[in-house]
This record gives C-alpha cells, structure tokens and sequence, in this order.
C-alpha cells in the first residue's frame, strides 16, 4: 500500500472547501425514511443533553461531542472520490440545507452555504458533486418543486429525505435554539476521513474494515447470555429454536428489525423511567433499551425475574416469543391495510415509530386473541387522533418531541384491559388541548405537504367508504406516474382576485387554506390547474367525492352520499362561485368532517367492537 492517512474532522472541516465525487459505478443513495429519522433524533438527543435555555451562542463550545462513523476516500491526484460514506454525506447534505433555509440571520445562512456548495464564475457547485442530482439538489436548495418521476433512484431516496427531514426535525430545536443548533452539529460533530491514494488501497480498507472478524450484535448477545443460563440442554435446544425462527421473521424486513422487536417489547413492559430533558440528565431505562438493551437486561435481571434456569426459557419462550409476534404483525398492520388495524397503517405513513412500544403495552402473553385485537384497535385509534390533531394545529409529532408523553402512555397503559386502556386514552384526549376546533385556520405551508396530502386521503377516503364505494385510499397515497398531487381550487393568479384582495400575500395565506384543496391525480393539474374556478369545475365532476361534492350533479341520484350527508349533518353543498366566504365555508365543512372522522368516541368504541 501507499500512503494512508486517517484524520478526524468537524462537519466545517469535511466539507468546508472541499469537493468529493461518486464514480458511476457506485451504489445509488438508499437511506430511507427510518435511517434519517435516526439520524435526526440522534442528533437532537445529543444537542439536547447539553443545551439549555438562556446559554450563549459561545457555549455550544463546551457542549458534547458526537462521532459519526468514518468515511473511506480515494484521493486521484487531488480530487476525491467517496468509496464508502456517501449515505452519511448526502444526509448530512441535506441536514445543512434545511437549516440553511430555515435560519434567518443572512451571516449564519452563509456559513451553511459554504458547507453545502461553492460558487466559481457565477455558478453554483455542490460540495458533493453528483452532476445526475445537481438538479434535483438546486431545487431542494432553492425551495422549488421537483418532478421525481422518471428519475433515478437516489434523486427519489433524495427528495422522500429531504421531505422526512422536514417532518421529523424537532420543534424545540426550532426558532431561537436553531442557531445554536448548527454551531454544534458543523463543530462538535465528527468523522474520520480516511484517505487512499489509490482505488486499490481504499477498496482494501474498506473491505478489511466491513468483512474480517464480524462484530456480534447486541441481538447476539443477548441470545448468548440468556441461552448460557438456561441449564437443561432440551429446554435450552428448544428457546435456541424459538429465538433463531422469530429472529429470521424479523430480519426478513429488515437487517436491524430485531434489535428494533426487542426494544418495542422491552420499553413497552419493562421501561420505568425516562432521560429528563436537562444538562447532564443521566440516560434511564428507555434511553438504555435503545441503545444497548442486551447491557440492560443483565443490568436487570433480578427486577425481570430471571433468577433461575426456568425464567431464562420463560423469558425466551413466552415473552420474547410473544411480543416479536405482536410486533411483526403490527409492522404487517402498518405496511398493509389490515381490516380493524387500519389506525396502524395510517400511523405509520405518518412515520410515528414510537407506535410500535405503545401498541404493545398494554398486551399480556395470556391474552385471547380477541381482546388482543381490541387493544391494538384502541391504542391505534387513540395514537391515530393524537397525531391527526396535533399536525392540524402545526404541532411536531416526531419522535423527540413526543417520546416523553408516548412513555407516560406506555406506562399508564401496561397490562391494563381494552377497555381499561381506552378509559386512561380517551380521558388524555379528553384532557388535550390540540383540538381541532383550537386551529380554524388550519393551510398548507411550506414544510407540511406531505401531512396535508395525507389527511386529504383520509377525509377523501372517508366520505366515499361512507357513501358506500370502495376504499381507494391506497390510490391516493401511491407514487409514481399515477400519483395524486394537492390541487389548489384557486389558481395561482392573485390578479384575478384583486376584488377581494390587495396584496398578493393575503391571497397566498388564503388561497392555502385546507378548505381550498383536494387531492386529485397529476393529469389533473397540468391539464386544469391553472383554470379559473368556473372553468375547472365542471371537471371535477368526474373526479373523487370531495372534488365532485363542489358541483351540483354530485346531489343529484347519488343516494349513498345523501345519506351520509343526513346522517353526518355535515354542511356539504354545490358552489357556483368560489369567493372568499365560500373559502371560509369550505373551511368550516373540513374541519367538522375532521371531527367526525377522528372523534374520541372511536376510541370507546374500540374496545368493544
């Protein structure tokens, strides 16, 4: 080998004035929405540990540090070329644009820049210089919209992070603590550039680091230690089965999913307390089954009963064999429409992880099978409002903001019966103050499109099912060429509307407001988008429910909707002219129809469905 150099660097130093380039025959970016949101709540988490309000800019100085892993380079006479690390440097990429684009002072936006792109005869270089995603990446940088479609697959996996971003970054990071925020994550976060000086050399490095001696995991682990207690060679050859098939269940959807089986069974049984959110705050059981469970429970064995040969096997064949099977068919619930679970499958397009431990805590292995179903249903239904309310009033549901409030639920839930379990839920919505009514001007902005199109398929979804059509829900939510998109009732032509607005800013704030959106297929805007209102509604009339539900035919022999409309009371009626108090109507009909649709009644009715 040639020279090797191995240097740790801060964020600024990685990518402040360098260049680093993919060679074609690379693998695309594959990060999807789980290692993101990883990343993001790792980050936060550690931020967190040292930050506290009335600090100086000056202090994050002292703040704690975070090491990022290495990243292998080939360095071709000064040009370098990434052959292992480009994952975590498109995040951390995309990490820098968000909060280039949400700080607000223009010397701290600067300092992002420099990190995210050069400028060279007026033309702007990305520091990762990918020239297939340039485009995609000056549209995320520069807030415009881009059509995936056609595209490859790291332009999509790009676009679906940059959004899951957007979704998952905390809101006490937010606002003032922003600034402190990116001091720490370009200073005191870290990674080791290893250099080659030849593809040979690097491609070496990277394979003695990721092939030779493989590392147990903490999954491993665990196995290793509970087996070893269990002192009867059959008892021990049988949970030695147990563990090997629910393992192979569980890697079968994913690499990590049975470190991630354990830590939902674990936290949603076993957790008593919780990190509090101050400086030097020492981690507690929730934090430690997160990240080093196999440590926790050896830490805990007394406390879990596992004094004797017997309960190591109870443990294994009763427990973990229990809750993994919960926990894989939660995950089945939260992939595909599951009739009864269907509150599962809606929660995890919201990307709400913490699900998974709260739907397991009030389970008990004795359990029959129908009173296990009622439990998921309501714990599923009660996470399903929480969420759908605090989104409805711009409220954060990412994981560490909610972690704390979903462990307060983990514990007053556990082990309890359905209808126990929606008691505790419907009097903590009872007690919630994120109603809908609380937001009556609830719209789109710029970081919750997603959210919007969701809630758009529900309530779309909601109305057809109840008129008595199929569900197309899962129409709605696909991708790709037949994919529906938000759809404005207004143009973006403020000069129409100058009767009722002065300044196209007010027509904007208007214009976004969910009573003036729907969700319609792709083909639909760019034939009709840009019509006037009187132009494109005869057109909606062969659309979806709630699109169709603006023309006067959709009340004409169409009996399941009139119906639902008498039984409902819900304010649907045609509109000829869509002013300014329509819009308000309009408003008025989707937030009652949010209501009814995730009203905490459902939550009662749950337990005994």
């Amino acid at each position: 080998m040639k020279e090797i150099l191995g240097k740790a660097k801060t964020i600024r130093e990685l990518l402040g004035g360098a260049k680093y380039s993919i060679d074609y025959y690379q693998r695309e970016y594959r990060w999807q929405t789980k290692q993101i949101t990883e990343l993001v709540e790792d980050l936060a988490a550690k931020f967190l540990e040292s930050h506290e309000s009335g600090h100086d800019r000056t202090d994050v100085e002292n703040y704690g540090h975070y090491f990022l892993g290495s990243i292998i380079i080939s360095d071709r006479d000064g040009q370098k070329y990434i052959i292992d690390g480009q994952q975590r440097l498109t995040s951390l990429t995309l990490l820098l644009i968000y909060l280039h684009r949400h700080l607000e002072d223009e010397e701290e936006k600067g300092q992002m820049a420099d990190l995210i792109f050069s400028r060279k005869h007026g033309k702007r270089s990305f520091n990762l210089d990918v020239p297939d995603r340039t485009p995609c990446m000056d549209a995320i940088y520069t807030g415009q919209p881009f059509d995936p479609t056609d595209q490859s697959e790291s332009v999509v996996n790009i676009l679906g992070r940059f959004e899951d971003i957007a979704d998952e970054f905390p809101d006490e990071i937010g606002g003032a603590v922003l600034p402190f925020f990116a001091d720490w994550l370009i200073e005191n976060v870290h990674l080791v550039e290893i250099t080659a000086y030849s593809d040979e050399d690097a491609y070496t490095i990277f394979e003695t680091m990721n092939d030779r001696g493989l590392s147990l995991t903490p999954t491993d682990m665990l196995k290793g230690y509970l087996l070893a207690n269990i002192t009867d060679e059959s008892t021990r050859n049988a949970a030695s089965k147990v563990w090997k098939e629910r393992i192979a269940e569980c890697q079968d959807w994913g690499k990590e999913e049975d470190a991630d089986a354990i830590k939902a069974w674990l936290r949603s049984q076993h957790a008593q307390k919780i990190r509090e959110r101050k400086r030097n705050a020492k981690p507690e059981d929730f934090d430690l089954i997160g990240t080093e469970f196999h440590r926790w429970i050896r830490d805990h064995e007394e406390s879990l009963g596992l004094t004797k040969s017997s309960e190591f096997a109870r443990f294994i064949e009763r427990d973990f064999k229990f809750y993994t099977a919960q926990y894989l068919r939660t995950r089945w619930a939260g992939w595909e429409l599951t009739t009864g679970l269907e509150a599962i499958h809606f929660n995890t397009h919201h990307n709400f992880t913490l699900q998974y431990s709260v739907l397991l805590a009030p389970l008990l292995p004795d359990d029959p099978e129908p009173e296990i179903l009622r439990k998921l249903r309501v714990v599923s239904t009660f996470i399903d409002i929480l969420i759908t309310r605090r989104i409805w009033n711009w409220r954060a549901i990412d994981y560490s903001t909610l972690q704390y409030a979903m462990f307060n639920v983990i514990r007053d839930i556990r082990g309890k019966s359905a209808a126990d379990t929606a008691a505790v839920l419907a009097q903590r919505l009872a007690d919630d103050q994120e109603t809908f009514a609380k937001n009556e001007r609830f719209a789109m902005h710029g970081t919750n499109g997603r959210q919007i199109h969701r809630l758009l398929a529900r309530m779309t979804d909601f109305v057809e099912t109840r008129s008595g059509m199929a569900s197309r829900y899962a129409e709605y939510m696909a991708t790709g060429k037949k994919r529906y998109e938000i759809e404005h009732i207004w143009a973006n032509h403020p000069e129409r509307h100058k009767d009722e607005f002065s300044h196209p800013s007010d027509f904007a704030t208007m214009r976004n407001r969910i009573g003036g959106l729907l969700l319609l297929p792709k083909s639909f805007n760019a034939s009709y988008g840009d019509l006037t209102y009187e132009e494109k509604l005869p057109h909606y009339h062969g659309q979806n429910i709630l699109a169709r539900s603006l023309h006067s035919t959709c009340y004409q022999n169409n009996p399941g909707f009139l119906r639902f409309i008498e039984t409902t009371g819900l304010p649907f009626k045609p509109i000829v002219l869509f002013k300014s108090a329509e819009m308000e109507e309009r408003c008025t009909l989707y937030l009652k129809l949010a209501e009814h649709i995730w009203n905490p009644n459902r939550v009662m009715e749950a337990a005994t469905a």
